[in-house]
């Protein structure tokens, strides 16, 4: 089984809230001077909120949402037990407000410009040969922080902020088990601690697939728990302030792959919120041009 295309299993794809809803790194690793650029084009609307105690039809405010962003992601084998990885996306978020509604608040329908640069690195202290299966034992961490000059601090204008506007610190543990026919399964769990007052959280994921040197397809869930010190918008705390809101959400979806040309191809995925709090019930889609070496 070639491994390098799997890395595209880790492309960041951002969502309402912008949190990760995928991991930002991948349960494979990079061989040493192996490596991989995707650039990525995804969108994401929602009509339909998930509140406390209970979801809403409509978007306060805006009515409804839609986010698209272009990504640029990168991944490099320093070693073959040692890889770094860099995603930055530039993202427009658009509401649905009236006329009226934004001449009476003095909002604006769009927020849009570069989001948050996302470096990790990712360590494999373990490989163990089972038969004829594979167990990878990594461990990874990294941060994130804000390279634009957006801003998360006006009220419920901040309903389609790009970004939270704050540096965050995640450390995560892998496990990946490879069988050599191809198919696979990996899971991850870690801790984000979130700067700006947004509170920190618990993240987790997992992943089953089939991957090989001309195709590759996975299905995934993702889950965030966020510390019980966030607030609930609209709830008792609340001040508007959006990035101190407590945010959880469990996601499901699928990535691809397929091979063009030597070491060009093509990856595209969907995905879609199936439960959360405090944030947009959202579905999307992504599609990349992708670029191995």
């Amino acid at each position: 089984m070639k491994t390098n295309i799997t890395i595209l299993a880790s492309l960041c794809l951002l969502i309402p809230g912008l949190i990760l809803a995928q991991s930002p790194v991948s349960g494979f690793m990079k061989k040493a001077g192996e490596g991989a650029l995707v650039l990525s084009y995804s969108n994401e609307s929602y009509d339909e909120v998930y509140l406390v105690p209970e979801e809403i039809d409509g978007v306060p405010v805006f009515n409804d949402v839609s986010i698209s962003s272009i990504s640029l992601y990168g991944e490099i084998g320093i070693s073959d037990n040692f890889n770094l990885v860099l995603n930055l996306p530039y993202i427009k978020s658009e509401g649905n407000a009236s006329d009226a509604v934004l001449t009476n608040n003095g909002f604006e329908n769009e927020r849009k410009g570069v989001q948050d640069l996302k470096i990790y690195a990712k360590y494999r202290f373990l490989q163990s040969n089972l038969g004829n299966n594979t167990l990878d034992l990594i461990a990874a961490a990294g941060f994130e922080t804000p390279l634009g000059d957006y801003r998360a601090d006006e009220g419920l204008q901040s309903i389609i902020a790009i970004g939270n506007e704050a540096t965050s610190f995640n450390m995560l543990g892998i496990a990946t088990f490879k069988n050599n026919s191809g198919v696979f399964a990996t899971g991850q769990a870690g801790y984000s601690f979130k700067g700006n007052n947004a509170p920190h959280a618990l993240i987790s994921e997992l992943k089953i697939g089939y991957a090989a040197s001309k195709f590759y397809v996975d299905a995934f869930v993702a889950n965030q728990l966020s510390d019980k010190s966030g607030v609930d918008i609209l709830g008792e705390g609340f001040t508007g302030f959006f990035p101190a809101t407590r945010v959880n959400y469990t996601r499901v979806g699928v990535n691809g792959y397929a091979p063009l040309y030597g070491g060009i191809g093509l990856t595209a995925g969907a995905n879609a919120y199936v439960a959360g709090r405090n944030l947009g019930k959202s579905t999307g889609f992504y599609g990349g041009l992708v670029y191995s070496f």
